[in-house]
């Protein structure tokens, strides 16, 4: 079974599939160049207030839950550091991890020791760690029908296979901005989903850049 086969089968990797399927030039390649009067004028407050959330966290830890395209779950810890880092630590059993030292995101199966890299800035994830994203100019307001409720979508209509992602946020005023990253969902061009839903978030904590590096399987393999 290649490593294709193995990420389309285990639920647990569905998120890396996701990233990856975005491909390089992510989902900020279509916006059009325009003026910074025109742009501020076409972006709807709460995008801005969404985003203004985004930016406000310095350091975030939150649990979580991933659940692929049948409704299969795993669990972890999900710690962020602004700019650039993230770390998806998986439950007890799962032989992944997930992470960003603010150059590269990073999945790593120390199963079948294989290692896959991509730029931070080509991730959909991106949106959520790059200080310099304007998130507001390629994202689009989701009505919810609810006004404590923000989603969020972004996709590049010119690329469909770079997939989408959307951002839910939650109204709640002891969160950085005044909004909560509730969730995020990334939908590839072959429409399998991977959705992201935190708990127990907490803002502000010191945390260490050595959280953000990883142990390479490769170099233990046999024969190395």
């Amino acid at each position: 079974m290649d490593m294709i086969d193995k990420l389309s089968r285990l639920p647990l990797r569905t998120l890396g599939a996701a990233a990856l399927a975005l491909g390089a030039g992510g989902v900020a390649a279509f916006v059009p160049a325009q003026s910074a009067t025109a742009a501020a004028e076409a972006v709807p407050p709460q995008v801005n207030e969404a985003v203004t959330a985004l930016r406000d966290i310095s350091t975030m830890q939150a649990d979580f839950v991933q659940t692929d395209r049948t409704g299969q779950r795993v669990s972890g810890v999900l710690t962020m550091k602004r700019p650039g880092r993230i770390r998806f630590q998986y439950q007890d059993g799962v032989p992944l991890l997930i992470v960003s030292d603010g150059k590269a995101l990073t999945m790593i199966d120390y199963e079948v020791r294989q290692v896959q890299r991509w730029p931070i800035k080509n991730s959909p994830l991106g949106a959520l760690l790059d200080p310099n994203r304007d998130v507001a100019r390629y994202a689009r307001l989701i009505p919810t029908g609810h006004p404590d409720v923000l989603s969020l979508e972004a996709k590049d209509p010119k690329h469909p296979e770079y997939g989408t992602i959307t951002m839910i946020f939650m109204r709640d005023a002891s969160a950085p901005g005044g909004w909560q990253l509730d969730s995020w969902v990334a939908l590839d061009s072959q429409n399998k989903r991977t959705t992201i839903r935190l708990s127990n978030q907490k803002y502000g904590m010191s945390v260490s850049n050595n959280m953000f590096r990883w142990k390479d399987p490769r170099r233990s393999a046999p024969g190395r």
